[in-house]
C-alpha cells in the first residue's frame, strides 16, 4: 500500500509545499537576529518580547484552530492564516520601532497558528494505515523550507544585500499560495470513511486510525479531557517546541557570542540544525517500517536531551575543536526530527472520536512553550550571558525526553483500552 490513498496525493502535494513555505517562514527571523540586534541596536530582552509576540499570536490562533477548523472548513482555515502571515511579512522589520515589529510578527504568528493546525488536522485524515509516515513525510517539507530560509540569508548577506527582502520574498509567495488554496480539493477529506463505514460501503465517517476500536470501547467513552495523552500531548509539545525553536532562533547568535563565528557562518548553523531534522524526517519513512510510533519518539528525545548536554559542555568549556559545534547542531537537529509528527500522530490516533479538538490542543501547548520560552531565554542571556540561556535549553530538552516517555506510555495503555 502506498503511503497516501490515490485521492488524496494531489491535497497531500499542496499541502507539502504550505509546509516547506511555513518552515522558511518559521526560521528566517532566529538566522537574521544578529543583524536585527546590530541594525536596529535591540537588546536582548527586547528581541524577545518582539519574538514572544509571534509566538503569542501562534498559540492563540492554534488553541482556536480546532474550532475554526469545524465552522470554516480546512480550506478557508488555511487560507485565513497564509493571508495573515503575508501581512505580516510584508512589513515586518521595515524599520526598528519595537512596538510596530511586535504587532506585525503578532500578526505572522496568527497565520502560522491558523496554519499548522490545519496542515495537521488534513494529514492525519488521509493516514489511513496509522503509521504516522505520512505525518513524518510533510514534517519533513517543514524542515527543507527550514534549510532553505537561512541558506537564502546567507546568500543575500555573502551578496552584500539587504537581509529584508527575504521577508519580502517569502510575504508574496505565502500570497499566492493563499489564492491557490481556494482552487484545492478540501471536500474529500470530508468524505473519509471510517474504518467501519468502509466496510458497510458508507461515507462520511471520521477519521480513524487503524488501531482504533468502534466508539463503543472504553478508551472512546472517556471524555476527550480525562485522556492523558490529551494533556501528555499538550505539555510534551510546550517544551519540545521551547527546545526546538530556541535552537533554531538562537544558535545563530550563540555560534557569534561562543564559538566567534562570523554571521555568515553562524546562520549556516540555523541551516545545518534543520538539516538534520530534514534527515530525520525523511529517513525515518523511508527507513522504518514498523509500527512502533512510540519507540521512536523515545529514541529521538534521548538523542536530543545528550546532544543539549553536551552542547553547553562545549560552550561553558570554550577551548574547543570548531567543528564539535556543526556536530552537536546536526546531531541536535536529528534528535529534534520525528519528536512533533509523531507525538501529533500518537495524540491523533488516542482520540479518533475529536481529532479537531485533540490535534489542535496539542498543538497549542506548541504554541505556548513557543510563547514563553523566548522570555525565559533573553531574561536568562540578558542578566547571566547566552551561555546561560542555553543551559536552559538543555534543560527542558530532559524535560521532552521526560514527556516522550510519558506520551508513549499513555498510548500504549489506551491502545490496550481500545482493543480490549
Amino acid at each position: 500500500m502506498s503511503l497516501i490513498a490515490a485521492r488524496y496525493r494531489g491535497l497531500y502535494f499542496s499541502l507539502f509545499l504550505v509546509f516547506l513555505l511555513f518552515g522558511t517562514s518559521m526560521t528566517i527571523v532566529g538566522a537574521s537576529l544578529p543583524r536585527i540586534l546590530s541594525d536596529f541596536s535591540w537588546s536582548y530582552g527586547v528581541a524577545g518580547v518582539v519574538i514572544a509576540s509571534g509566538a503569542a499570536g501562534y498559540f492563540l490562533a492554534s488553541l482556536a484552530g480546532g474550532a475554526l477548523l469545524k465552522r470554516l472548513g480546512a480550506k478557508w482555515t488555511s487560507v485565513l492564516g497564509l493571508a495573515l502571515s503575508a501581512l505580516g511579512l510584508a512589513f515586518f522589520a521595515s524599520g526598528p520601532s519595537p512596538l510596530l515589529n511586535l504587532a506585525l510578527n503578532a500578526l505572522i504568528g496568527l497565520g502560522q497558528g491558523f496554519i499548522e493546525p490545519t496542515v495537521n488536522w488534513a494529514v492525519v485524515r488521509m493516514d489511513e494505515k496509522g503509521d504516522g509516515r505520512a505525518m513524518n513525510l510533510i514534517h519533513g517539507s517543514f524542515a527543507i523550507g527550514a534549510v532553505v530560509g537561512p541558506v537564502t540569508l546567507g546568500l543575500l548577506l555573502g551578496a552584500g544585500l539587504s537581509w529584508t527582502l527575504l521577508y519580502r520574498a517569502i510575504a508574496l509567495l505565502f500570497a499566492a499560495i493563499a489564492a491557490i488554496m481556494v482552487f484545492l480539493p478540501f471536500e474529500v477529506l470530508d468524505r473519509r470513511e471510517s474504518v467501519a463505514g468502509s466496510a458497510a460501503g458508507s461515507a462520511a465517517g471520521p477519521a480513524v486510525p487503524e488501531d482504533a476500536s468502534p466508539s463503543g470501547s472504553r478508551a472512546a467513552r472517556t471524555p476527550l479531557g480525562r485522556r492523558p495523552t490529551y494533556w501528555i500531548g499538550f505539555v510534551g509539545l510546550l517544551v519540545y517546541v521551547g527546545t526546538e525553536q530556541g535552537i533554531s532562533t538562537w544558535i545563530a547568535e550563540y555560534f557569534v557570542k561562543v564559538f566567534s563565528a562570523d554571521p555568515a557562518i553562524a546562520a549556516g548553523m540555523v541551516s545545518l540544525f534543520w538539516i538534520g531534522l530534514l534527515a530525520g524526517r525523511f529517513g525515518a519513512p523511508a527507513l522504518y517500517r514498523g509500527t512502533r510510533q512510540d519507540s521512536l519518539l523515545a529514541a529521538a528525545s534521548v538523542l536530543l536531551a545528550l546532544t543539549m548536554i553536551s552542547f553547553n559542555v562545549a560552550g561553558f568549556a570554550g577551548a574547543v575543536p570548531f567543528w564539535t559545534g556543526p556536530v552537536l547542531t546536526f546531531l541536535a537537529g536529528l534528535g529534534c526530527s520525528i519528536i512533533y509528527p509523531v507525538a501529533i500522530s500518537l495524540v491523533g490516533a488516542s482520540s479518533p472520536d475529536e481529532q479537531e479538538r485533540a490535534v489542535s490542543f496539542a498543538v497549542a501547548g506548541g504554541g505556548l512553550g513557543l510563547f514563553a520560552f523566548p522570555f525565559i531565554m533573553s531574561w536568562v542571556s540578558q542578566a547571566w550571558g547566552i551561555r546561560a540561556g542555553f543551559l536552559g535549553y538543555a534543560l527542558i530538552a530532559v524535560l521532552t525526553c521526560v514527556a516522550a516517555f510519558a506520551l508513549s506510555a499513555a498510548y500504549m495503555k489506551e491502545k490496550r483500552e481500545r482493543s480490549a
